[in-house]
């Protein structure tokens, strides 16, 4: 295979038994400088509440405190592995890892020339039977980091009821058993998915089936051991918990204590993966994994990939209508992920958008769960070529050749932030982010800066050219809003977009991302 150019990492595994050596934090710049911004950098990237806030807003989009601890050492050498990055010609391949030849044909199969980062630092301890823990910013290719040692172990020993992993949302099962299929897909590895918000039924039969691999979401997990006949996890000879900060953010923590105590802890290797971790993870690593070793890519929390363009456009609160047609009227054609904060707001950015020509699709939290998979997949397909979304599809899903992510409304995180602009420029391709910046976001804009370590670029954009656009868009605008007058009066009727009341979520609903 012909080598490409990579960005590799000064770094190693770091074991967890070592990490007290203290590896230091890399020094973040300080908070750009703004007229009537705080002098102080923020300590906290949560932001207040307001009275009268939308009722709509994301009921699930509080992110857990930022205390990584991350760096790189192997036995006693310390690396700073996040502060020396160097660019290099990666000269390995899958092969040099210790993958096997039929799953490196399946990687060739899907384009996968050269391990990642985390890809190349884990896959090799994983396959030497450790435990790992694994952090790395989102686009990096931490599925494939888990799955090729699951499916190679497995076919070293096949039997059913292999490997488990775990997710926090339905969309992110789905996902992760497409690419678990498709790299097994010369053994003909088979997978069940157990999530929430589907008949039990068909789950039961596939169970029934003995699968390789099941992928779940950990309350219709627990379901079906208590429930299902005859479905037993006894022999389980791999555990994955991905996205492990976010199953902890959902109430899923006393769900997966009792799961944890249900599964075997002997003979079982266990794989930890998330883009950020936090303080409260740490218990759950000591719970399910045996002294496992910490592989990271990371600096902080809060990194982006070096392939990402990152923008920003200072408007006055009213005009944003405006300038987001202008962008997107520059942008046409191109894979594009808008995200507002309010299902409100998503909801009258698609009409909006949909009356002035653009193929635009919504998709929230609010929507039933059949809905969401079937935007996402019209947007995959590109017979909608731009999504307006919340926060539901900020983290984990993996939509390939986005193009460009505009952030209508600031997150009220930066680590948020980070997971919205992680949908584009992934795998090593390049991507744009623009965020709109009002007279209200100055103090959240330079929360966001401060914690990403750097100033972003303004992007220019002259109000003559956007103010042509207004008439048009002040005659969709009251079309907009005439039409979700009737889907209010509706949803006072009926309750939801389709899906009914917001009561309180039992374990059934747990993995339904609010959005």
């Amino acid at each position: 295979m012909s080598a490409s150019k990579k960005r590799k990492l000064d770094g190693a595994a770091v074991p967890l038994e070592a990490e007290a050596s203290g590896t230091k934090r890399s020094k973040q710049a300080a908070p750009p400088a703004r007229p009537s911004s705080p002098e102080d950098p923020p300590e906290s990237d949560a932001q207040e509440s307001e009275d009268g806030e939308d009722e709509d807003e994301d009921d699930e989009a509080e992110d857990n405190e930022d205390e990584d601890n991350e760096g790189g050492q192997d036995e006693g050498q310390v690396h700073k592995a996040a502060e020396n990055v160097v660019e290099a010609q990666s000269t390995k391949i899958f092969e040099d890892l210790g993958v096997m030849e039929s799953l490196c044909e399946a990687c060739a199969n899907l384009g996968f020339k050269h391990p990642t980062a985390i890809q190349e630092q884990a896959i090799p301890l994983a396959l030497q039977g450790r435990d790992i823990i694994g952090l790395a910013e989102t686009g990096s290719g931490k599925t494939a980091a888990f799955a090729l040692p699951i499916l190679q172990m497995l076919m070293e020993k096949p039997q059913g009821f292999f490997g488990l992993i775990l997710a926090p949302t339905r969309e992110l099962a789905y996902q992760i058993a497409q690419q678990v299929e498709a790299l097994g897909s010369v053994i003909s590895v088979k997978c069940a998915v157990l999530v929430g918000g589907m008949d039990m039924n068909p789950q039961a039969i596939a169970l029934a089936r003995n699968p390789h691999i099941v992928v779940a979401t950990p309350g219709r997990l627990l379901d079906h051991l208590e429930n299902t006949k005859g479905f037993s996890l006894k022999r389980l000879k791999a555990l994955v918990l991905d996205e492990a900060d976010r199953l902890l953010d959902l109430d899923f923590g006393p769900v997966i204590d009792k799961i944890l105590r249900i599964l075997p802890r002997e003979g079982r290797r266990s794989f930890l993966f998330s883009a950020t971790m936090s303080s409260k993870v740490e218990s759950l690593q000591r719970a399910s994994l045996q002294n496992p070793v910490k592989v990271s890519i990371s600096s902080s929390s809060h990194q982006v990939v070096q392939t990402l363009v990152q923008r920003y456009i200072f408007i006055p609160h009213k005009h944003k209508d405006l300038y987001l047609i202008h962008l997107c009227n520059d942008y046409i054609g191109q894979p594009t992920i808008i995200f507002a904060r309010t299902v409100n707001e998503v909801q009258r950015i698609s009409i909006l958008l949909r009356k002035l020509g653009f193929g635009a699709i919504p998709l929230h939290g609010q929507l039933s769960q059949s809905s969401r998979l079937g935007a996402l997949n019209k947007f995959r397909a590109r017979s909608r070529d731009i999504l307006v979304a919340t926060d539901v599809a900020a983290r984990g899903l993996d939509i390939p050749s986005v193009n460009l992510i505009i952030n209508l409304d600031l997150p009220g995180e930066s680590k948020t932030y980070v997971h919205r602009v992680g949908r584009t420029a992934r795998a090593g391709k390049s991507g744009k982010a623009v965020s709109f910046v009002t007279q209200y976001d100055l103090e959240l804009f330079q929360r966001i800066e401060y914690a990403l370590g750097k100033k972003i670029e303004e992007e220019v954009i002259p109000k003559d050219e956007a103010m042509v656009l207004m008439e048009r868009v002040g005659e969709a605008q009251r079309v907009a809003i005439k039409e979700m007058k009737e889907i209010h009066d509706q949803r006072g009727r009926r309750g939801g977009f389709g899906r009914g009341g917001r009561g309180r979520r039992g374990r059934d609903e747990m993995d339904r991302e609010e959005g």
